[in-house]
């Protein structure tokens, strides 16, 4: 069944100067705090964590998937939530950014472009309100060389303002001076609260528009011996980067929920694992992700599992039947 909504509003425009701002003698003091060693490579995330960046975009994690200060990727579902990194405690200015960002955070990066470096044209999978997710940044040391095309459109965004932009659309980074470009990179969930600090334009589309709004995480407080059970689902639906098949792929591959002292996990034939949050009613989504994609455990005579993709304000949903599992 699918859901939706063909008379909202659009996104008001590829990007939007916040209302939030930031000093940035302060933002530069903790910068440099930071600075007395080499970052890594950036890395992206896609089916587990990939490749290097090949040109000069280095990282240093803030908060990344379970706290690991090695990790430069953002993380997807299917890992870990994340968590603050040592990094973090020694930039108290960059704790109280944070601080002030109304919405729950996942990935914090400090992202380094290098002199002479430029990406690829690239979109980044996902990663925009239609999934319920934001990146916001937060300039701090730039140049007129160190440029953003964010969908056709060139943005030199300076240090100590606030930004959020859609970066599921093409776009391109690119360094041609002879000094670094320093950004704090912030992925965070998109929920009602977020909108306060986008402009006055922007608070229709948050209202009525193609927006994932978050419901917030809740602990499981029912019999965890009614979580277990086996079903059967698509194959798309533990594949992050799917797009359009589910719910009619016509394949199935065998799966279950598992209860182990860590918590809940989504077990996908023949090898993927997906640990899960509570969010309502016996609803999960997948650990570090939105609720793009969820499942809900059904008792009684509808006993079965619900699977659930957003995208928007459309639903894509298939129920499957279960069978109990009794946990050992």
């Amino acid at each position: 069944m699918t859901v939706t909504d063909n008379a909202a509003p659009t996104m008001p425009a590829e990007a939007a100067r916040l209302a939030a701002g930031f000093d940035p003698a302060r933002l530069l003091a903790d910068l440099d705090a930071v600075r007395t060693h080499q970052w890594k490579l950036q890395r992206y995330f896609g089916d587990g964590v990939g490749a290097q960046a090949e040109v000069d975009w280095r990282i240093l994690p803030l908060r990344s998937p379970g706290g690991d200060p090695s990790r430069t990727d953002p993380g997807g579902p299917g890992g870990q939530e994340c968590a603050d990194t040592e990094w973090l405690a020694r930039t108290p200015y960059l704790r109280e950014v944070l601080a002030a960002v109304p919405a729950p955070l996942r990935a914090v990066r400090l992202m380094a472009l290098g002199p002479g470096a430029v990406s690829d044209v690239h979109n980044d999978t996902k990663y925009g309100p239609a999934w319920g997710v934001a990146r916001l940044h937060v300039p701090i040391t730039t140049h007129h060389e160190a440029t953003l095309v964010l969908d056709g459109v060139t943005h030199r965004w300076q240090p100590g303002e606030f930004w959020f932009g859609d970066f599921s659309r093409m776009h391109k980074v690119e360094n041609t001076g002879t000094a670094s470009r320093v950004h704090m990179v912030v992925d965070c969930l998109t929920v009602p609260e977020l909108a306060a600090v986008f402009p006055a334009g922007w608070q229709e589309y948050f209202a009525h528009g193609e927006v994932l709004l978050n419901r917030p995480e809740t602990p499981y407080a029912g019999d965890p011996s009614r979580l277990a059970r086996r079903f059967q689902v698509p194959p798309p639906f533990a594949d992050w980067e799917e797009e359009g098949e589910f719910p009619d792929a016509p394949e199935r591959v065998q799966a279950e929920i598992a209860v182990t002292p860590g918590g809940v996990e989504l077990r996908v034939a023949p090898d993927q694992s997906f640990p899960l949050v509570h969010i309502a009613d016996a609803e999960f989504r997948f650990a570090g992700w939105s609720q793009e994609r969820t499942l809900q455990l059904l008792d009684g005579p509808r006993a079965g599992v619900v699977l659930r993709t957003r995208v928007g304000r459309e639903v894509r949903e298939l129920a499957v039947n279960s069978e109990s599992v009794e946990l050992s």
